[in-house]
C-alpha cells in the first residue's frame, strides 16, 4: 500500500482515539518524511519504551526531522542554551540535574497548597456568574499559568501579564506575528524575574537556579520559557479534555464523584487513554538499532505515537474503553527514559485537585452547547478542545 508522505492525523468518530489510519500500521513501520526523508514510525508499546530508554537514539534539535509538513522550515541548529529537551547527555543531564534539584518534595508540598487556592478561587469566580462558563478559559488555562507562575516566584501583580501572554502564545485564533510578538512578551517577563531573584531571592525554582551560579542569564530565560511551554498548555488541555471525556463517559464520572480514593488513579488512566501529545516525540539514530525484526539505521528519524502506545493492547487490557479503575501505571504520557517529563508529580496534582475539586463544587456539571459543537483540532501540536462551554444550573 503507498502512502503518503507524513503522518495522517484525521481522527474518526471518537476524539479521544488515535488517528484510524495511524493504527493500521506499526509497531515499527517505515515512514516517509515529508521532506523525503526515509524513517520509521513507532506505535508499539514495549517497542516504544525500549527505544526511548536507548542510548543510541538522540534528540539533539539539529538532528530532528518533523513528520508533519509544517511549510517552510529554518535550518536546522542546535537547541538554544538551557533548552536541553533537545540536547543529549552530558548536555542534557548538567541541566536536568540543577533542575530535578529544584523540584523538592518540600517545595511540591508548597505547591500543591497552592494549587488548592487557585483551583478554588477560580471556581469561586465560576459560581459567581451569570449563566454558562467558558471552561477553558475560566478554568482550564488559568490554573496551570498561575500554578507555573508560582513555580517561577512571579510577583502577583504581574501574574495577568504573564496570563496573558501565553493565551495569546497558545491560542489557536492567534496570528503567527502575534504569537512571536507574545512569546518574546514573555521571554521579557522571565528576564525581569531573573533580576529580581538576583536582587532579591526568595523561596521558589527560579532564585535556586540563579543561586546555583551555574547559569547565564540566557540559559536562565530558555529554561523558564521552557517550563511554561512543557507545563502550561500540556496541563490546560488535560484539564478540558479530561473534562470532556468524563461528561462523555457518565458512568466513568458516577465513580470519579462517589469515590474520591479513585482520584489518582482517574488521571492516570485520563492520561494514558487521552495522551493529548499526539504528534510524537521524535528522535534520531546515532547507531543500527535491531529491534521488532526491523533495522533503524544509523541516522534514521523516528517518530513515536504516545496515543497509539497507549493503546496497546499487550500493555492494557481493552484499551479504547474509558476505565478509572483500571491500574494504568507505566503508560506513556508523561514520555520515558533520560526525557520524561521533569515535572510529571505537579501535573499529576494539579490535574487531581482539578478535577476533583471541579466536579465536587459543580455535581451537576453538564455541557451548555451541543456535544457536536465541542471542536478538539486534530491538528493542533496538543490535543484538547478550543472552547468548553458548561453548566450546572437548572
Amino acid at each position: 500500500m503507498t502512502r503518503q508522505a507524513g503522518l495522517p492525523l484525521e481522527r474518526g468518530a471518537c476524539p479521544y482515539d488515535p488517528a484510524p489510519a495511524q493504527r493500521e500500521w506499526g509497531p515499527i513501520a517505515p515512514l516517509t518524511y515529508p521532506d523525503g526523508a526515509q524513517g520509521w514510525f513507532v506505535t508499539g508499546y514495549h517497542e516504544t519504551r525500549a527505544i526511548l530508554a536507548d542510548k543510541r537514539v538522540s534528540a539533539r534539535a539539529e538532528l530532528v526531522n518533523v513528520p508533519i509538513d509544517l511549510g517552510e522550515m529554518p535550518p536546522k541548529k542546535p537547541a538554544d542554551p538551557g533548552v536541553f529537551t533537545g540536547m543529549d547527555d552530558p548536555d542534557h543531564h548538567r541541566y536536568r540535574k540543577l533542575l530535578t534539584g529544584a523540584f523538592t518534595v518540600h517545595r511540591m508540598r508548597q505547591l500543591e497548597d497552592r494549587v488548592a487556592e487557585i483551583v478554588d478561587e477560580h471556581l469561586d469566580a465560576m459560581a459567581a456568574a451569570d449563566g454558562a462558563v467558558e471552561l477553558v478559559e475560566a478554568f482550564a488555562r488559568p490554573v496551570p499559568s498561575l500554578v507555573i507562575c508560582e513555580l517561577l516566584g512571579a510577583p502577583w501583580e504581574r501574574r495577568a501579564e504573564f496570563q496573558r501572554h501565553s493565551a495569546i502564545m497558545f491560542s489557536s485564533e492567534s496570528s503567527i506575528e502575534d504569537r512571536l510578538a507574545a512569546g518574546q512578551g514573555v521571554v521579557g517577563f522571565i528576564a525581569d524575574l531573573i533580576k529580581e531573584k538576583r536582587a532579591e531571592p526568595g523561596d521558589d525554582l527560579l532564585s535556586d537556579l540563579v543561586a546555583s551560579g551555574e547559569l547565564t542569564d540566557e540559559e536562565l530565560a530558555n529554561i523558564g520559557m521552557m517550563l511554561l511551554v512543557a507545563g502550561f498548555e500540556t496541563t490546560r488541555n488535560m484539564i478540558a479534555l479530561g473534562t470532556l471525556a468524563l461528561l462523555d463517559n457518565p458512568d466513568q464520572l458516577a465513580q470519579f464523584q462517589a469515590d474520591p480514593d479513585l482520584t489518582a488513579n482517574a488521571v492516570e488512566e485520563l492520561m494514558r487513554y487521552l495522551s493529548v501529545i499526539h504528534i510524537g516525540p521524535v528522535r534520531t539514530a546515532l547507531e543500527d538499532i535491531e529491534i521488532g525484526g526491523v533495522t533503524i539505521k544509523a541516522g534514521d528519524p523516528i517518530t513515536f505515537s504516545i496515543p497509539i502506545a497507549n493503546r496497546d493492547a499487550a500493555k492494557f487490557a481493552n484499551p479504547d474503553v474509558l476505565d478509572i479503575t483500571r491500574k494504568a501505571a507505566g503508560q506513556l504520557g508523561f514520555g520515558h527514559g533520560v526525557h520524561q517529563c521533569l515535572g510529571q508529580q505537579l501535573a499529576r496534582v494539579e490535574m487531581r485537585i482539578a478535577l476533583f475539586r471541579l466536579f465536587a463544587r459543580f455535581p451537576g456539571l453538564r455541557l451548555a452547547v451541543p456535544r457536536d459543537e465541542i471542536q478538539v483540532p486534530a491538528d493542533a501540536s496538543i490535543l484538547g478542545p478550543v472552547t468548553l462551554p458548561v453548566t450546572w444550573r437548572s
